[in-house]
């Protein structure tokens, strides 16, 4: 090995501090005090960054909560559980995602689910 050693000195060959087919230590991608990849912001930070006074009033951004109506339909969500609901029962109207809901929905009284219903603004009085 040393005469291996002596030779490469002597040929005066330059190597490389990491071969290409190596996995690069960290040490050697991040010297010391260098951050170690991305760093997210906080919305504070965000806010400080960009200058939301130039942009106009009507532009939804970060500080302006006014935005315009979605042009998607509105998710049906279970009135029980908040899971999206794929189904309604026509008796109560209410929405529910299965059925152990289903069973609930049913055995629940009337005025119980007119409290369900008002949550939702779709209150109606029913017989």
């Amino acid at each position: 090995f040393k005469k291996m050693e002596t030779e490469v000195i002597e040929a005066e060959l330059v190597l490389p501090n990491y071969l290409s087919f190596k996995r690069i230590q960290m040490y050697d991608k991040y010297p010391k005090g260098q951050s170690r990849g991305r760093h997210w912001k906080h919305l504070k930070q965000i806010i400080q960054a960009e200058n939301y006074q130039n942009y106009p009033p009507d532009e939804p951004n970060y500080v302006n909560i006014e935005s315009p109506p979605s042009m998607h339909p509105c998710k049906r969500i279970c009135d029980i559980t908040g899971y999206e609901a794929p189904y309604y029962d026509p008796k109560t109207n209410l929405r529910y995602a299965n059925t152990d809901v289903f069973k609930t929905i049913r055995s629940l009284p009337n005025d119980y689910v007119q409290r369900y219903l008002s949550l939702r603004n779709a209150a109606v009085v029913l017989k």
